[in-house]
C-alpha cells in the first residue's frame, strides 16, 4: 500500500507540500490547514480523504526583548505597537500604545 499527501491552505493546494508532515510558514498565519491523503494498493481502487481543518493558525509566541528604541529600529520593528512581540512600556514614553515613534 502507498500513500500520497497534499497539504492545503484554506482548501487551496500548497505548492511543494507533499510530504507526510508539513512545517508551517508565515503565509499560513490566519489560515486553516488540511491534508489530503490518497491511498493506493495494487488491485484496488485508490481512495482519497481530506482531514478536518485546523483552527486558524496563530503567530508563534516569541520572546523578543528590546533594551531601547535603538535596538527596535535596528531590528526594523519601529514603530512597535502594544501587543506585538517585543513591545514594553519602557519603549512607549507617552503610553499611547505605540513605542519608538
Amino acid at each position: 500500500m502507498s500513500f500520497k499527501y497534499q497539504w492545503l491552505r484554506n482548501g487551496a493546494t500548497i505548492s511543494g507540500a507533499t510530504a507526510s508532515t508539513y512545517k508551517l510558514v508565515a503565509a499560513d498565519r490566519g489560515q486553516k490547514i488540511t491534508v489530503k491523503v490518497t491511498g493506493a494498493k495494487s488491485g484496488y481502487q485508490s481512495i482519497a480523504k481530506t482531514s478536518a481543518a485546523t483552527a486558524a493558525i496563530q503567530a508563534a509566541a516569541t520572546s523578543v526583548y528590546y533594551k531601547n528604541c535603538t535596538e527596535v529600529r535596528a531590528a526594523g520593528a519601529a514603530p512597535i505597537y502594544r501587543g506585538q512581540p517585543g513591545y514594553a512600556s519602557h519603549l512607549d514614553r507617552d503610553n499611547d500604545g505605540v513605542g519608538c515613534e
